[in-house]
Formats: structure tokens, sequence, C-alpha cells
């Protein structure tokens, strides 16, 4: 079995390191871990929130407990720890990187989605016990050729979440709609690129660990896995073709040959979060980019943005209510926020 199949177990216990991650930044992947498999978390470790609610301190309906250490989160029996933080420049503090030496130290695997590698570390190989893993998800698979479009030849439906910026909801909105569609009764895959996607699938690609030379490729191995045995794939988008800083959004839209694009929007943004000088356009140019783009990313067949889905966690509902509804009416297209009001809606303009 697969360090990743091991870990997608449903029967897996799972704490997750999330130091600085509730209240700061940095755990947008153990949040999502935990929004997307809250029957399998077993304990968080926060040391700011420590015996405090989670369901409170963050909207996601999960009450187990906070704890302040990974020593205290062996009490709960966990069988996997998860790395749930990104912190800046992403390496680990030593004292945090002492907490998962502790959880290794105790028979825990290790989910590491940061681009450090841990498996053959000095400080941690040696203690690992037969059938104790630490996964690291970002590398590159084996095999991986150019991307020749062959994606395009797949009789399945392609949908994409495409951005205005990085980190605005591309991930969560193609969960929910992957969500939504098996409640149908729809044959429809969740396709992770990123590590916290593919902590919650247990499928996927690392994109950013990727060569950019075989990125579409990497891409498009995925898809055409999948297509033939599924009816509709949600394809998590990544980076935005606005952000001066991101790769990923042109592989993912070469390698997937989407026949559908989801437009991702915090609501009120007006320019990139780390680039306050490179401004975000009207959104109808932005929905007409990136079908220009997809146009002539070797697919030719017209892929159309066909709704956008708006992170409005920042507003109250009604405020909520007003920007959806304005969106609507600027851009002519179906429009809700995935969390707050679902997406039944989005669904149907891809049936």
């Amino acid at each position: 079995m697969s360090d990743l199949s091991c870990f997608a177990s449903p029967d897996r216990r799972i704490a997750v390191l999330l130091h600085e991650g509730i209240r700061g930044t940095h755990g947008k992947t153990g949040l999502a871990l935990i929004r997307y498999r809250p029957e399998q978390i077993a304990v968080v470790i926060d040391s700011q929130t420590a015996g405090q609610s989670f369901a409170q301190l963050t909207g996601i309906p999960w009450d187990g407990p906070i704890v302040a250490s990974a020593a205290e989160a062996m009490a709960y029996q966990p069988d996997w720890l998860a790395i749930g933080i990104a912190p800046s420049g992403g390496a680990l503090p030593e004292s945090w990187f002492q907490e998962i030496h502790q959880a290794v130290a105790a028979g825990c695997s290790i989910a590491n989605g940061l681009h450090t590698p841990m498996a053959a570390h000095p400080d941690l190989s040696p203690l690992l016990q037969p059938g104790q893993l630490i996964w690291d998800m970002r590398q590159e698979p084996p095999g991986l050729a150019v991307g020749r479009g062959a994606a395009r030849y797949l009789s399945c439906r392609r949908v994409l979440t495409v951005g205005t910026d990085m980190s605005v909801g591309k991930m969560s909105t193609s969960l929910q709609l992957d969500r939504a569609c098996r409640q149908r009764g729809l044959n429809s895959k969740f396709l992770g690129t990123g590590q916290a996607g593919i902590m919650i699938s247990g499928e996927g690609i690392p994109l950013d660990a990727v060569r950019v030379d075989f990125a579409s490729g990497a891409v498009e191995q995925l898809v055409l896995k999948f297509g033939n045995h599924h009816d509709i794939l949600l394809v998590e988008g990544q980076g935005s073709l606005l952000n001066p800083a991101s790769t990923a959004t042109l592989p993912l839209m070469r390698g997937s040959q989407p026949t559908h694009l989801v437009l991702v929007h915090r609501a009120g943004q007006t320019h990139i979060r780390t680039f306050p000088d490179t401004p975000i356009p009207p959104l109808q140019n932005v929905i007409e980019l990136y079908e220009s783009v997809a146009f002539a990313g070797g697919s030719f067949n017209s892929a159309k943005v066909v709704s956008v889905a708006l992170n409005t966690i920042h507003l109250s509902d009604e405020e909520a209510k007003i920007e959806i509804d304005r969106v609507q009416q600027s851009t002519g297209l179906p429009c809700s926020d995935p969390i707050r009001y679902g997406v039944d809606n989005l669904i149907d303009t891809f049936l």
C-alpha cells in the first residue's frame, strides 16, 4: 500500500499540527483537512488556542480537542500526524520540528506537505518502526512526459477552477462541487493538485514540485488516469494568471484541457494580495482572459467560464448576498459562495 493510500484509509486517526495556523495566516492546509475529513481528526495541536472551541474559532463544525503540544496529542492515540501549517519560507521552527520528532518516537506516521523533505532526516528515519511512514508528498511523480493535449479526447466533463489570485478558494470550490455532484448520484472525481487537496482526497499530484517542462504532462497523466472512469472531473485550480508569482495555472489548463471553467474571486478584492500595485481587472475582463487562454492552450474547444464562486468569508450575510447579486448582474453568470450557500446553481452550469 502506498503512503498516500495509507493516509487516505478511512480508519485513520489523524492529529493535525496547526501551531499559529488557527488565528494566523498559514494554516490553510490543516483547516481544509479538518473541514473535509472531520470524522478522522482525533486532535488539533495549537499552543495559541489550546482548550478553546475549534468550531467557534474557525466556523468549521468539528468539536474535537485542541491541545498545546504533540506530547499531549498522543493521549488521543493518533496514528498519523499531518503537518497542517506552511510557515513563511517553508521551514518549521526548531521547536515545532521537535514535536514531529516526539510524534515519530511515539509511533505516529507523518504526512508532510512542506517543500522540506523529512523521510531521510537523520533525526527521524532511525526512529521508524515497521509500517510507520514519513510521507513527503511534494515529490515529482515518476514517468512524466511533456504534455500532448491528449485530455481533449476524453468524453468526460473536465471542470477546472481558476482564480483572480492565489488562496481565494479554488480548492474548496472544487471539493464542494465534487461533494454536491456525488450527492446527486453523479459519477464525479475531485483531483487534488496541491498538498491539502491530496491529503483530503487521497489522489493527485503536487504540481509545485514538478519541473516546469513536465508540469502540463503531469496534469495530463492525472486526468487521463481517471477520465475514462468518471463522467465529471473536478480539477483543483492553483495560482492565477493575474499573479506575477504564479506558474501553475497555465499547465493546469493545458494538461486538463478543460471543458468548463469556474472563476473564483474574493469579494471586493481589487489587487493581488501580495502585490498591491497589481490590480485585478473587472471580472468580465478576467473571464475573457481565461477563455482566450483556454482556447489557445491546445484544446480549441472554446471552454467557457460558466459560473463564479465568490469567497465572502469576511462579509456579513447581508453584505455577502449583495455582492453575489452584484457579480451575477455584472457577469451574467450564476454566482454563489460555495461554503456559505452551496453550489447547486453552479453545478447546473456544467451539466
